[in-house]
């Protein structure tokens, strides 16, 4: 799929990973729409990139009638929707048992539905408008590609409930693909390492130099950017399907 022809919708868009991606579609002739709840970020996005080339409708990932809504619009403002990228999600540090108790219920239920659930929400729903779409030269109506996370096979103390959840995602990633290979629509997963986010902002240099050090090469935080080439390839590669792809530069995360 060539990416001047792209229309993403990008979950999570207005900022980290999403933003990057947003960006680089933009920038190589594609157009994005943001599904965030960061208002002001994703209007900031806009006026720096262009209001033709970038749509942003609030959205809760978890919710039926704000997925159908956005996508809907990005419809109606651009013709057609080929791509997603499911970027939003949230995070949890909490043990099973520990000296607060019993790991939080609805803390563990709340992570797996906005980063899981809402992430399938998104798939199912936009899965119905590409397969709308008129094929291209290599019988693709789509690509879809969610963001799970090295956590997904070397959870830490403490990430029980955003383990599972990005976990869950690595396990869809295959039978999404075969339920969606007769549409030709393609699903990947990237599985991202420790990256260079807004999460890691608030964190003092010594803490950021101590997890760079985690990584054997190269030896430094992921750039969102690289993630957003990532996402590039994919689209642009029609043989990658079904596959889950660690971006994390040979990491594997200790126990703590």
């Amino acid at each position: 799929m060539k990416i001047e022809n792209v229309v993403a919708v990008v979950t999570g868009g207005a900022s980290g990973l999403g933003e990057a991606t947003i960006r680089n579609i933009v920038t190589n002739g594609g157009k994005g729409v943001i599904l965030d709840l960061q208002e002001e970020r994703a209007n900031h996005l806009i006026q720096e990139l262009g209001e033709d080339q970038v749509l942003f409708v609030k959205t809760d990932v978890t919710s039926e009638e704000n997925v159908q809504s956005a996508l809907n619009q990005a419809v109606e403002t651009f013709g057609y929707v080929n791509v997603v990228v499911n970027c939003a999600g949230i995070g949890s540090g909490m043990k099973t048992y520990g000296r607060r108790g019993p790991h939080s219920l609805d803390e563990f239920r709340k992570v797996v539905e906005v980063n899981l659930i809402g992430s399938f929400n998104v798939i199912r729903l936009a899965a119905e408008k590409m397969s709308e779409n008129q094929p291209n030269d290599n019988e693709e109506r789509g690509v879809i590609i969610n963001t799970s996370s090295v956590a997904a096979f070397d959870g830490q103390i403490g990430q029980v409930a955003y383990s599972a959840s990005k976990g869950g995602v690595v396990g869809m990633t295959l039978p999404i693909a075969r339920d969606l290979s007769s549409y030709g629509i393609r699903v990947m997963t990237i599985a991202p390492g420790l990256f260079k986010t807004p999460l890691f902002e608030a964190l003092p240099d010594e803490a950021i130099e101590s997890l760079e050090k985690m990584t054997p090469f190269p030896q430094r935080l992921g750039q969102p950017e690289e993630y957003g080439h990532l996402v590039q390839g994919i689209i642009e590669n029609p043989m990658l399907n079904g596959e889950v792809i660690r971006l994390d530069g040979a990491i594997r995360m200790q126990p703590k």
